[in-house]
């Protein structure tokens, strides 16, 4: 052992290198068990221990001139006992970047092939192997850390080329303004990075305005600060500042930049007046954006807030006639007319404008400025004035012809003499006097006319002054009419009947009054009786404003009787008329119409006088001739119908020309119920059924409740109904349409108020012809039980022709 030892001495002495030194020591160094082999016998044989390479980390700097340059070698303790293969594995080998490292496989020497650049790469980690010339490992595997060291290879870099920042004028000393920056790639931890700022030069703009240095700068930090006063932005707008930077604590590489201050504008500066003194001129009744400008100055920054002036007029606008607005662009004041001047009441005015910043002032020692501004009111022709527009005046629509509706109405600003007419008057009911203007009345109004609306007549008043240019104005006359009370009332109706025989609460004839005024000089009316002797027989009972009910006060059978009325309207003062209202007193049915003259007398309480019995006997003998006749007709009929057929028979079966349809009824009401319920008279040797309406109303026969037209006055005669021979036609449609006209012009029957339409419906109908209730025999020999199915008109007609 102590002569390995001293071998190795010996070889690292020759070799003058500490690392071969290590490296020799590391591929001799016997493990502990074979220096010792001793302590191992006890236990067995002897066995070897292997053991692990220990390199410590290598240190190349970068940027290397002598390439390549041997980095560490390393053995394998397999060299002794055969051949040994080394290999070098990692970033830098056969990683990216690759080329950087290699190592001589049969020596172990680890060189550097290109120069290494530590802001790259600071450090590298490789694996070494060794192995046998088969490949096999012969060893573990080692680490070998390779540091790079830094070398002062970078220029410190300014991070922008130019700083910019802005510090207010008047800043004090010490005022930071702004930070600059630097960056050096070398190594922050060492004095390759220690940067140091400084200040070169500093230049004024404008040049040479300041000539003592104003700002200093943080070496380390490189912040900028202010170093003296007298920042004013009149005498100097910014500063433009040469940086320096270096590396080494300001030793080492250098690189410029450059700071630019701008100094920023308060307001300082209170606006002026040039001049202080204005004269302007304004036409009168008329609005004007712009009578004149004033101008103030600021030394402030032009165009900045702190330049701009707000104008105010602080005197002589008590009525706020004039306004003032600044310009933006020339920072002037621009006075205008915002209420039309009147020369006549005031012909000059005095104003005082005073001018102050936007913005508030930071200089207490500067005053606000005014200037005074006289404006003169330039005197025209203007156009006369109403005094009230329109013209509103209420009178009642009698009032008397030359009433003065209006006077005094218009006056002329210049004092000119005046012309007055009336420009429109849609009924010609003004007059105008022509010099004073003074209005009257020509004929009373007519509320009711098309021309007054809403109870207001309107009229058109012009004016002109007499001057060389003739100015007019126009005016509107509203003239509000009151109703008066022109008309008296009229009674209606003039006549009516009254049923003798009713309930003494529902007996009365209703009468009513229309008026041609309006309200509140017409209804409601009041009705009475006059005559004191008809009062005490009769009354009259009001229902509501407008209608009453004239009633008897005793119990009266029948007559004509005269009764007077005074009806009034309720204006002021009232008005009334007097009428004789006709009253019929006659017994009714119970329908309430007023009976027949039979049936009057049979419906008297008293018992049957002589008169009335010979009436009864007349109208006996008057039906006997009556049902003779038919008996005639019956024969003739049935001679007819053995030559001609049946009347209702024609010649064919397709020449039908009325078919039987159902007709709805479209009457009045529930009072015309019966206007299509025609009764049929039936003669045992007629053939054509023949409506009872057909037959005049004093005849006798019945009708049932008769209502009146309202479409014709009642109680006239009837029209004359055809009456045919049932023999003559084979075609009943002419009969027909003849009875139609007849009962349309008919005032006494119903229907009253509607039309009953009877049209040809031509051939082919589903309900058969009227041919087929015919017969060619006797009543016997026909079978008139389908009309049953006919609806409900044909069932009547079926039982009287059917005994069944």
């Amino acid at each position: 052992v102590c002569v390995c030892v001293c071998v190795c001495v010996c070889v690292c002495v020759s070799l003058k290198s500490l690392q071969s030194l290590i490296t020799v020591c590391v591929l001799l160094q016997v493990k502990s068990s074979d220096l010792n082999p001793w302590r191992l016998r006890s236990a067995g044989p002897l066995v070897r221990v292997k053991r692990d390479w220990v390199i410590p980390p290598i240190r190349v700097s970068e940027n290397g001139k002598q390439l390549p340059e041997d980095l560490v070698q390393i053995k394998s303790d397999k060299v002794f006992t055969g051949e040994v293969i080394y290999k070098l594995e990692g970033p830098g080998v056969d990683q990216d970047p690759k080329g950087l490292f290699e190592i001589d496989d049969k020596t172990g020497w680890i060189k550097s092939k290109m120069p290494l650049d530590r802001e790259k790469h600071k450090s590298f980690k490789l694996k070494a192997f060794a192995l046998s010339p088969s490949g096999e490992r012969l060893e573990s595997p080692t680490t070998i850390e390779i540091y790079v060291l830094d070398q002062n290879d970078h220029r410190p870099e300014f991070t922008q080329k130019e700083f910019t920042d802005t510090i207010p004028e008047f800043s004090g000393p010490g005022t930071s303004v702004m930070q600059v920056t630097a960056v050096d790639l070398d190594d922050p931890l060492t004095d390759n990075a220690a940067l140091s700022f400084s200040i070169i030069a500093q230049e004024s703009i404008p040049p040479h305005s300041v000539n003592k240095t104003m700002f200093g700068i943080n070496n380390k930090t490189g912040v900028i600060y202010i170093r003296d006063v007298g920042l004013d932005r009149d005498v100097v707008q910014s500063f433009r500042l040469l940086l320096q930077v270096a590396d080494m604590s300001g030793m080492g590489l250098a690189s410029t930049g450059r700071a630019i201050i701008h100094i920023s504008d308060i307001n300082n500066h209170a606006p002026r007046f040039q001049p202080s003194m204005y004269n302007m001129n304004a036409m009168e009744n008329k609005l004007l954006a712009e009578v004149g400008r004033v101008n103030a100055t600021d030394k402030d920054q032009r165009g900045g807030e702190n330049w701009r002036i707000k104008y105010t007029i602080r005197k002589g606008n008590p009525l706020g006639n004039f306004a003032i607005r600044t310009d933006p662009v020339s920072n002037q004041g621009i006075i205008s007319v915002v209420k039309p001047l009147d020369y006549e009441s005031q012909a000059e005015y005095q104003l005082v404008i005073t001018a102050e910043n936007e913005v508030r002032l930071e200089a207490p020692y500067e005053q606000t400025h005014s200037a005074t501004v006289t404006v003169r009111v330039m005197n025209e022709n203007e156009a006369p004035i109403f005094y009230k527009n329109p013209i509103k005046v209420t009178v009642p629509e009698s009032v008397v012809p030359g009433t003065v509706l209006a006077s005094d109405i218009a006056h002329d600003p210049d004092n000119a003499k005046l012309r007055f007419e009336i420009l429109q008057d849609p009924e010609g009911r003004l007059a105008i006097d022509r010099a004073t203007g003074q209005i009257t009345t020509r004929t009373t109004f007519d509320i009711k006319s098309p021309h007054v609306r809403n109870n207001i007549y309107s009229a058109v008043v012009k004016v002109t002054d007499q001057d060389a240019d003739g100015i007019s104005a126009t005016a509107t006359l509203e003239v509000n009419l009151w109703e008066t009370n022109d008309y008296p009332p009229v009674l209606k109706p003039s006549s009516g009947a009254v049923c003798s025989n009713w309930d003494r609460d529902k007996l009365g004839l209703m009468i009513s009054a229309v008026d041609e005024d309006m309200s509140p000089q017409a209804d409601p009316f009041t009705f009475h009786i006059p005559d004191q002797n008809v009062a005490a027989n009769w009354t009259i009972i009001t229902l509501n404003e407008t209608h009453a009910v004239l009633q008897p006060l005793i119990d009266i059978e029948r007559g004509e009787f005269s009764i007077p009325v005074v009806v009034s309207d309720s204006g002021s003062p009232s008005l009334s008329s007097n009428a004789l209202v006709n009253v019929t007193v006659c017994p009714c049915d119970s329908f309430g119409d007023c009976k027949s003259f039979t049936a009057a007398i049979f419906g008297t309480k008293m018992g049957i006088s002589f008169i009335a019995l010979m009436i009864i006997i007349g109208s006996v003998a008057f039906l006997l001739c009556l049902l003779l006749l038919a008996v005639a007709v019956r024969g003739c009929t049935r001679q007819n119908m053995g030559k001609r057929g049946s009347l209702l028979v024609g010649a064919s079966d397709d020449d039908i020309r009325d078919n039987v349809f159902h007709y709805d009824e479209q009457g009045g009401g529930e009072e015309d119920e019966d206007a299509f319920n025609i009764d049929f008279l039936r003669n045992p040797s007629d053939t054509v059924p023949v409506p009872a309406s057909f037959f005049p109303q004093d005849c006798g026969l019945p009708r049932g409740k008769q209502p009146l037209r309202k479409d014709a006055p009642h109680n006239l005669p009837s029209p004359t109904y055809p009456r045919k021979s049932p023999g003559d036609p084979t075609d009943i449609e002419d009969f027909i349409n003849v009875g139609l006209d007849a009962a349309d012009t008919d005032p006494n029957v119903p229907p009253y108020d509607t039309a009953l339409i009877y049209d040809y419906e031509g051939d082919g109908s589903v309900s058969g012809s009227l041919s087929s209730i015919a017969s060619m025999g006797s009543d016997e020999d026909q079978d008139y039980d389908y009309l049953n199915d006919w609806g409900p008109r044909f069932k009547k007609l079926a039982h009287m022709y059917d005994p069944r």
